[in-house]
């Protein structure tokens, strides 16, 4: 994925779609099992330094970094919990999660889920299409990751990104700062 910063885009539906093409093709590349290792270590930094009560995860899809990979077999895992979005009325919760095992549901929108009782992560850990310097995400265009940080400022929210998906992009009224954006290359404070 190439580490340059993308052209300033109005559209935004394009410049998803080039970030989404792009990831796909890197993560076909070698580059990616050290990009991985290196994106883990750097999420484990943060996670000691904000000790979450309760850790809201992603399942991951489209090449995503599955932020499972931080906590290996043997390690007692803080409490997690897994978003579950609804198309209508287009909400998103997070249930709680073992962790242990893999989701058996799928939300309405196709996702990996589970059944686990509805919670509120002091922590969550939000999947960037692309990032901005200012700490904007561009996601995949559903809002639900706005609006559910919208209902609930006082969680932490960390975006995961691939450090090639930084991108120039003017945020829109409804999106939400993160307060920061973990890459391979290091962790991104916004600017």
């Amino acid at each position: 994925m190439s580490s340059t910063e993308k052209a300033s885009s109005t559209d935004r539906t394009t410049l998803r779609r080039q970030l989404l093409a792009e990831r796909e093709q890197w993560a076909q590349t070698g580059a990616r099992e050290a990009a991985e290792e290196s994106l883990a270590a750097h999420l484990r930094e943060v996670l000691d330094a904000l000790e979450p009560g309760l850790l809201g995860l992603y399942w991951p899809i489209r090449s995503e970094f599955n932020a499972r990979a931080v906590f290996s077999a043997d390690t007692a895992l803080p409490p997690l919990a897994l978003p579950f979005a609804r198309k209508e009325p287009r909400v998103m919760e997070y249930r709680r999660w073992s962790g242990r095992e893999e989701p058996r549901l799928l939300d309405e929108c196709g996702i990996p889920s589970v059944e686990g009782a509805s919670a509120v992560p002091d922590v969550v850990l939000v999947p960037c299409v692309g990032f901005n310097a200012e700490g904007f995400r561009l996601g995949y265009g559903g809002g639900y990751f706005d609006r559910w940080l919208a209902a609930h400022p006082q969680t932490t929210a960390v975006g995961i990104a691939w450090a090639g998906s930084e991108a120039s992009f003017a945020p829109e009224p409804h999106d939400h700062p993160l307060m920061m954006i973990v890459t391979e290359r290091g962790v991104v404070t916004p600017a």
